[in-house]
């Protein structure tokens, strides 16, 4: 299964992140592929904090998985070579809020890339 949707289909203009894929609103862009998109995030939680979203819309991860396989693979991939080129390479964990009770905040599928400092456990 492919993903054959635009970056934007099935999202409203009120979401943010696809304001980011559409060049509406332009993040501090860290790397980029046909599929994923990574950013700075605005209120990092350490001194490496990436945001990586799949450029086509979906709410959460379970979501992405669904319709389509090779954007979750993307996204994997982008994870990890962000980590590499954040120098992330002594540990860095990544992040997948889904739902409001998890604090999801904007319902486009993305992952925090956390690292640049020994992070604790549990994280919540």
């Amino acid at each position: 299964m492919t993903d054959e949707t635009s970056p934007a289909q099935g999202a409203g203009d009120d979401c943010l992140f696809c304001s980011f894929v559409s060049g509406a609103m332009t993040p501090d862009v860290v790397l980029e592929t046909d599929l994923s998109l990574a950013f700075r995030d605005i209120n990092p939680q350490a001194p490496v904090h990436v945001l990586v979203i799949p450029k086509a819309h979906h709410a959460t991860l379970a979501d992405l998985a669904h319709a389509a396989p090779d954007s979750l693979v993307d996204l994997g991939l982008t994870i990890r070579a962000v980590a590499e080129q954040e120098g992330l390479a002594a540990g860095y964990r990544t992040v997948f809020n889904t739902g409001e009770a998890a604090l999801q905040t904007v319902h486009h599928v993305h992952g925090h890339v956390v690292g640049g400092r020994t992070l604790t456990w549990p994280p919540g």
